[in-house]
């Protein structure tokens, strides 16, 4: 006797902005992969993210683990995308000074 097993896609999907989330939710892989390398189990990152489903926060895990070059490739540019767009925010909105400015700011409407 043999048995046939039906294997499940893998819950991930890419968002238009070209970002992978896991299982239909807004949680990135990046997020996903980042607490499961900082020592995190599948059950804590369900505990940190109640929207995702155990058992696709084993799939993606184990993902990872099969294709962690891909993946580790996919992460890279995605820290330099997030790079790129902190500094374009920072040209544009100079951080320097910024608690000084919003707390002459609060005084003001206080006043």
């Amino acid at each position: 006797m043999s048995f046939a097993f039906a294997t499940d896609p893998t819950p991930l999907s890419t968002a238009p902005n070209g970002v992978i989330c896991v299982g239909g939710t807004r949680v990135t892989l990046d997020t996903l992969v980042q607490a499961f390398q900082e020592g995190c189990t599948a059950e804590e990152i369900a505990e940190q993210y109640p929207s995702l489903q155990l058992a696709d926060i084993y799939s993606v895990i184990g993902y990872y683990l099969n294709h962690q070059s891909q993946v580790d490739t996919y992460l890279v540019e995605q820290q330099s995308k997030a790079q790129e767009v902190r500094q374009k925010v920072e040209n544009r909105f100079n951080p320097v000074g910024i608690r000084d400015r919003l707390l002459a700011r609060r005084n003001q409407v206080i006043d």
